[in-house]
Parts: structure tokens; sequence; C-alpha cells
């Protein structure tokens, strides 16, 4: 079953063509990398994709949902129900604990009590070795532990499919190495599927599959 189909994708922005017709299919438990020179459009894709940004032209299918189709309010509940993301940086708040920015996408969704959502995050703190760092400022944490603070709410709302933006790439060789492990520990356990625009080529030998954008084209 493929989770994820993108049909003919297109984005300008103004006479500048970024994206020229971009064909995908991601299927489920898949991990896959976008590699590729900076400005070939990855990250346009990626934001696209997660329905950050609309395309020009160009059909997203997530889980036989028409995601484009939606109306803003529909389509934000869905973002917030089916899609989880990942930057380069982290985008913590930093006046909340590490616990309070994972819990924030279930206090946003509201189908939970405050006691389920921060028993989850807990769990997700506990899963990813943060036990001991639940109450802590994002300032008072290494980048490796904000970034897995940062993976823990990707993962909140038990999303269909991971978007990550360079999520390595603010960190060091070893901090780097543990979280594409945790990715492929995540699918494995999980069945999280993972799409990753990445510049670490180590990352993208490691996928499922490596794609390779060049002048806003699949190859």
């Amino acid at each position: 079953m493929k989770l994820l189909q993108a049909r003919g994708i297109k984005r300008n922005y103004g006479t500048l063509e970024v994206l020229k017709g971009i064909d995908l299919e991601v299927g489920m438990a898949e991990v896959v990398a976008i590699v590729g020179p900076s400005g070939a459009g990855k990250s346009t894709l990626l934001q696209i994709l997660g329905t950050l940004d609309r395309p020009d032209d160009g059909l997203v299918r997530i889980q036989e949902t028409s995601v484009f189709d939606l109306k803003d309010h529909d389509l934000a509940r869905f973002r917030n129900e089916q899609i989880g993301f990942i930057f380069q940086f982290h985008n913590l708040m930093a006046e909340f604990t590490a616990l309070e920015n994972v819990c924030m996408p279930g206090f946003i969704q509201g189908k939970k009590t405050e006691a389920e959502i921060r028993e989850r995050g807990q769990e997700l703190l506990s899963l990813l070795g943060l036990s001991q760092r639940m109450g802590n400022l994002p300032s008072q944490l290494s980048g490796g532990e904000q970034q897995r603070v940062a993976v823990a709410r990707a993962l909140l709302n038990k999303p269909a499919i991971i978007f990550a933006d360079e999520p390595s790439g603010n960190l060091d060789t070893h901090n780097a190495l543990e979280l594409h492990k945790l990715f492929f520990r995540l699918r494995d356990e999980f069945g999280h599927s993972f799409i990753i625009v990445t510049h670490n080529e180590e990352l993208a030998t490691m996928a499922d599959r490596r794609l390779e954008m060049q002048d806003g084209r699949m190859s």
C-alpha cells in the first residue's frame, strides 16, 4: 500500500521554476532520503508534501486523502493528526520544558485529556533516553538531546508519516549517527515512514531509497 503519492508537483516563485513536475510514491514503514545540491528544490518539495505550502500544480495524496482538496481548517487538522515534522533547527519553545514541548501537538489537537497527553509525552521521552530530562528547558539540553525532544514531539500524535529537513545538519558526527539509527529503530518498531532531505551521505546510504533532485526534477 502506498502511504503517499505525489503527481506532477510544480512550484514557481515569480518567473523561477523551482519544481518542474515531481512524481513520488512512499510506502508504509519506508525511509526515503532525498539528496541533491542546494537550490535543487528539496526543501520546497518537502514543505509541499508536508502540506506547509501548496503547489501551483499537481496532486498529493496521503492515506488516500487528496490533501489540497481539503479546506484550510480541515487541512490543519489533518496535518496535526497525520504528519510529523523534524527540522535542522529543532524549533523548541524556549520557555517550555522538554515534556511541555513534546506535548504541544496533543494540546493543539485537543482530543485527549492533559493527563493522557502528558503520559504519552513521558513514554516517548523515556523511549528516547530522556526520562531524566523531562523538566529541563531547551537551554539546559545538549544539541543531541534537543533534537530527540523534537523527534518525540513529531511522534506524539502517532502520525502516518514524518518529514525531516536536514535533521542532523546541526549535530556533531556522534549525535548525527545516533539520530539516524533512531529513525530506523522507530521505523522497525512502530512502522513510521520518513521522508528525509539531507546532505549527509551516510544517512542517504542507510535509507531504503535514495532519490536525487537536480534543477527541480527527480532522478
